[in-house]
């Protein structure tokens, strides 16, 4: 579904991801764990055409999307669930979720049937679908914007850090949910700090530091990795 290949990006003369090589198989939960600035948003954006890709190359479904403008990826499939969410604070929660359907431009039957997807996945979004975007706590706000993505029925979706700012109870909750988009075959690649949630929901994980790929192996394998343990599961 997904591979990038020695992939280079960053800001001006600034290079943050340093010859990037990983893959998503269709219907797999990939996990990219690592340490705050350790280049996992921008690998992230520069997937979703947000960040410019100095070199090499990004395949979706085979074709390099390297150098797409962001609009034609979202079109191609592939949704970006941002670290910021990047709400529309005045708009309600269904205006929001309907930017979401704008990209792949789906019939009013095909609308219909994506909020009742959203609405069976995230109940407290009908209920308050009158609500500005902007009144919501920060668990809603994140629930909100993985609906959004997922109204666009996306091939391929990348969530960045999405259980920041989220206290313990709404992280369990979130990874709950993430859950159950893997059960339904959602393809998934989720980058993370909180690295004992991203691995145990993952069939597969890559470690990134300063920008390079460091690990790769199943999330089970490097969950039990003495190295993982030390560095970043407090063991």
């Amino acid at each position: 579904m997904l591979r990038v290949v020695n992939m280079c990006a960053g800001y001006g003369k600034l290079t943050v991801t340093k010859s990037v090589s990983l893959s998503v198989k269709e219907n797999e939960v990939v996990a990219l764990v690592g340490g705050n600035g350790a280049g996992k948003s921008t690998l992230l954006r520069s997937i979703a055409g947000l960040v410019r890709v100095s070199e090499g190359r990004v395949l979706l479904s085979g074709a390099n999307i390297a150098s797409w403008p962001a609009e034609k990826i979202a079109r191609a499939g592939l949704a970006l669930v941002p670290e910021s969410r990047a709400l529309f604070p005045a708009m309600t929660i269904h205006e929001n979720l309907k930017v979401g359907t704008y990209a792949s431009r789906p019939s009013r039957s095909e609308i219909a049937c994506r909020f009742d997807m959203v609405h069976e996945l995230f109940p407290d979004l009908k209920k308050r679908a009158a609500s500005r975007a902007g009144e919501l706590s920060g668990g809603q706000q994140q629930m909100l914007a993985l609906g959004r993505a997922l109204m666009s029925a996306p091939r391929i979706l990348l969530l960045d850090e999405p259980s920041t700012g989220l206290a313990p109870v709404l992280v369990a909750e979130l990874f709950e949910k993430i859950g159950s988009l893997k059960k339904q075959g959602m393809t998934i690649l989720i980058a993370e700090q909180n690295v004992h949630k991203a691995l145990d929901i993952a069939d597969r994980g890559y470690v990134i530091e300063n920008g390079r790929i460091i690990l790769e192996d199943t999330g089970e394998a490097l969950k039990s990795s003495e190295r993982i343990q030390k560095a970043y599961l407090g063991v």
